[in-house]
């Protein structure tokens, strides 16, 4: 009401004053005619509301997910409900894995929390919603989305003692003889942790321990280890635990894994001149394509040593071991042993860099190739400057061209073919810039080298059938599978979970041209898998839920989108544009009739 008052005001005023300057006065139709446009012009810039307000109640939504049984009993829970209970409201909404109306259970059992669904129903029926939650959201970047009037109560309280393992990482596969890096991520609860120690065992048998002091509330610690893998090749079940006294939860101290060890190696990387850009696009090898890869290393002329242990080997098991691999890569001098095709039968990636450096080319466009669907979303106008070679003349396909300064001697950074087999080349260095930045620039590195080896890769590399694509998940996650050789669209999986629950079968069915596919998220346990015969192991962690974390959102009023009870606003109406052009021209027309300019 007060924005239609000021409009009012300010149009007569604006009106009177005008026609006494122009010495008319008394042209109180002409003064109207003015007035009208003003006012409305006024209103539409305040955006003054036109009609009645006719919110109804918010929605009520209860965050009921597993982490509020965090703290080893429910005391934080009924808390909770009792908040929920004392908002008005006709509907209260459960928000977790999914959105459903329904009483607030006795004991919360979702294994997420996620908002977006309770974002989308509450943008559909326009109605603003209190949500009550501990603040440990997994997507709370979207509650800004929420209609206006919205907000959060947060139910907090107490500490507990607590160490958890946040998160495992190492390879998926190995070779046999391999030595191997493992982290594991450690958290402490909301009271922090007394100090403990974290056992690595592989089938059963300890490997590696290290102990950890005591830490703050929140704090985290990351744990490394180098292992070797050992002689007996097979599917491996790897456990991370970690102890320690006063610990509050049991549940989230063991993280199992799986490792696969192969008595030769899928994939080879062979550098002769090792630096950044060799080490990162290993790393980016043996995660992208999750089989047994080995990596070699000539330190000096003859003299080559194994990634990771830096045990001595002969020059011929290297060559050896590069004609038996399904794909190569060779960095550095690729015709140190001759002619690439004359012993890489399989899949061969050339990283060649130029000889001559110091000009500085900067990426700048991807060409319709294989790679497109990865490279068209790339940011190449934000990434650091590279080396670039001349490239080979005959090629089938460019991905990727950079320019000198970004504007002369275009040259070509990423060509490839597919006769005899799939080859690609990267006449290029300084590569490692970009994930040396960190951030979207490092992602950009991985999703460039990702994309190609995952392209050498086909369908012909791993020639075992289809197989988790992740060595680890945790409850609530779907489960990513990948093809491997296997030709059919379709597969059925035969799972047993180890305790003796009785066995499952899942379907994959794999799209046309397709490496990956999910199925549902399964319960924490260790599965074997058996497809045609072929067996492999599976391994499903408690919820990320039960992983202490800080609280991700804060109390109070949010969101800005409008609610549908909401009253209607000047801008939205058509028709006031039109009254306003229609005094305006009035006006004129009048104005013109008694001599008036």
């Amino acid at each position: 009401m007060l924005s239609w008052i000021i409009a009012l005001i300010g149009g007569a005023a604006f009106a009177v004053f005008q026609y006494r300057l122009a010495g008319a006065r008394h042209a109180y139709g002409l003064q109207a005619l003015r007035a009208v446009a003003v006012v409305i012009v006024l209103a539409l810039m305040l955006n003054a509301p036109i009609g009645w307000s006719s919110a109804g109640r918010p929605y009520v939504a209860v965050d009921a997910s597993v982490s509020w049984l965090a703290s080893g009993d429910t005391t934080l829970w009924t808390r909770a409900r009792r908040a929920a209970d004392s908002v008005a409201t006709d509907t209260v909404l459960l928000v977790g894995d999914s959105v459903r109306a329904g009483k607030a259970p006795e004991r919360p059992a979702d294994v997420m929390t996620r908002v977006g669904p309770l974002i989308e129903r509450a943008l559909g029926a326009g109605r603003a919603v209190t949500l009550v939650t501990d603040g440990r959201i997994d997507d709370p970047e979207r509650l800004s989305e929420l209609p206006s009037g919205s907000a959060i109560v947060i139910v907090d309280g107490g500490s507990s003692r607590d160490a958890a393992l946040a998160s495992f990482g190492g390879p998926g596969a190995a070779v046999t003889g391999d030595s191997v890096d493992f982290t594991a991520v450690i958290a402490a609860g909301s009271g922090g942790s007394a100090a403990g120690a974290v056992d690595l065992s592989i089938d059963g048998a300890s490997v590696a321990a290290t102990t950890i002091d005591s830490m703050a509330p929140f704090a985290e610690r990351e744990v490394r280890w180098r292992v070797h893998v050992g002689p007996k090749a097979g599917q491996r079940l790897v456990r991370v635990l970690v102890t320690a006294s006063g610990d509050a939860l049991a549940r989230n101290d063991t993280l199992y894994a799986t490792l696969d060890v192969a008595a030769g190696a899928s994939a080879v990387f062979a550098s002769t001149a090792p630096d950044f850009d060799a080490r990162y696009a290993l790393d980016v090898l043996r995660g992208t394509l999750a089989v047994p890869t080995r990596g070699y290393y000539r330190v000096a002329p003859g003299q080559w040593r194994v990634d990771g242990s830096l045990a001595a080997v002969p020059e011929e098991e290297v060559k050896r071991s590069m004609s038996e691999a399904p794909i190569v890569v060779i960095h550095g001098d690729t015709a140190v042993f001759g002619p690439p095709r004359s012993y890489a039968r399989g899949a061969l990636a050339l990283i060649a860099p130029p000889v001559a450096r110091g000009d500085e080319y900067y990426p700048t466009s991807s060409p319709p190739s294989p790679l497109l669907g990865t490279f068209s979303t790339l940011p190449w106008d934000s990434l650091p400057p590279i080396e670039v070679g001349e490239s080979p003349r005959e090629s089938e396909w460019t991905a990727l061209t950079a320019k000198r300064g970004r504007r002369l001697d275009e040259r070509q950074v990423i060509v490839g073919s597919t006769t005899p087999n799939r080859t690609v080349i990267v006449p290029a260095a300084g590569l490692w810039r970009w994930r040396f930045r960190g951030g979207r620039t490092a992602d950009t590195f991985v999703s460039l080298w990702g994309s190609i080896f995952d392209w050498l890769a086909g369908e012909t590399v791993d020639l075992r059938g289809p197989r988790p694509a992740a060595s680890w998940s945790r409850v609530g996650e779907p489960i990513r599978w990948r093809r491997g050789g296997m030709r059919d669209s379709s597969a059925l999986v035969v799972l047993s979970r180890r305790g003796g629950q009785a066995p499952d079968t899942i379907q994959l069915r794999f799209g046309t041209g397709s490496t990956y596919t999910e199925t549902e998220p399964m319960a924490a346990g260790v599965y074997t898998t058996n497809i045609d015969d072929s067996e492999g192991l599976l391994a499903v962690n408690a919820s990320s839920e039960w992983i202490p974390r800080r609280p991700s959102v804060q109390a109070g009023a949010i969101g800005n989108a409008a609610a549908m009870g909401r009253a209607p606003q000047a801008r939205s109406a058509w028709w006031l544009y039109a009254i306003a052009l229609a005094a305006l021209c009035a006006e004129w027309i009048l104005r013109r009739k008694i001599g008036l300019r």
